[in-house]
């Protein structure tokens, strides 16, 4: 196992891993359920292609990683819907992104 990465870069990171998959997962979404152009999978999978490999930055075993990772997952696709999506996120919402994000902290930042 590597050096834990700082927790700055260890969350830029995870929300740029998040970023990725739910880019790579959104524009087929567009092509698929909005009339969008067929070419939108091109940059879909090239994004899911970059989501893999951020995964394999993290200095951690896979596991833990997709685990960690699962958390930021959440607050990001909240924001997502929020920022994209036009969904104002409710109480309920921000506070599961939260327990998720204390939930990947706790995981990543415990001293091992």
């Amino acid at each position: 196992m590597s050096a834990p990465l700082p927790i700055a870069r260890t969350f830029a990171l995870f929300v740029a891993t998040a970023l990725a998959e739910i880019v790579g997962c959104y524009l087929p979404y567009l092509w698929l359920r909005r009339g969008g152009s067929l070419w939108l999978v091109l940059p879909a999978a090239l994004s899911l292609s970059a989501f893999a490999w951020l995964l394999t930055l993290h200095p951690t075993s896979a596991g833990r990683t997709y685990a960690m990772y699962g958390g930021v997952y959440v607050a990001v696709a909240v924001a997502w819907a929020f920022l994209v999506d036009k969904q104002q996120p409710d109480s309920w919402d921000l506070i599961g992104a939260s327990v998720a994000i204390l939930g990947m902290a706790i995981m990543a930042f415990a001293p091992r």
